[in-house]
């Protein structure tokens, strides 16, 4: 069940998650981005069955909060999932987006960021999420984006525009 809100991230009701997304309904949702020493952030791919954006390059985990999770267990217990380790988690900021995809889902989300530092944990990709991983700077990131701009996820695009991450990475 997905987690409904207005514009100020105050809770107005619960939905099955595809409905939300077939409905286009702003829900709360949690974007992780874990650095190394070298200021690389872990990129993911998703899986190539995803229900939408399969195959595409996107920050560390992206999800939903299950409803009375707080936002910095679920994105621990994301990371878990699907990387295969618990990470340590610092709120940097949030914002809200949609966007439509090709299969006539829609993502409306208040995205709440995080990041973390990386501790050296072995990565165990959980294939049902995650077809690939790597490590890339800025430079690199925004170099792919421009050559490649729709292989990478909204989401991630989004939030490298935003003043806060400029901070960070």
């Amino acid at each position: 069940m997905m987690v409904l809100v207005d514009e100020n991230d105050n809770e107005i009701g619960l939905m099955e998650k595809m409905e939300a997304h077939e409905k286009g309904l702003l829900h709360r949702a949690f974007s992780g981005f874990i650095f190394n020493d070298k200021k690389e952030m872990l990129l993911q791919r998703r899986a190539l069955h995803k229900y939408h954006n399969g195959g595409i390059w996107s920050n560390t985990v992206c999800s939903h909060p299950r409803h009375g999770e707080t936002l910095k267990d679920a994105v621990r217990r994301r990371t878990f999932e699907e990387l295969g380790f618990y990470a340590d988690y610092e709120y940097v900021g949030r914002f809200i987006y949609k966007a439509s995809f090709p299969n006539g889902l829609t993502e409306h989300e208040f995205d709440n960021v995080f990041i973390s530092k990386y501790q050296g944990q072995e990565i165990k990709i959980n294939h049902d999420e995650v077809c690939d991983y790597k490590w890339i700077t800025r430079k690199e990131l925004e170099n792919e984006i421009k050559k490649s701009p729709e292989s990478f996820s909204f989401w991630l695009k989004e939030i490298l525009n935003l003043k806060f991450i400029d901070d960070i990475f």
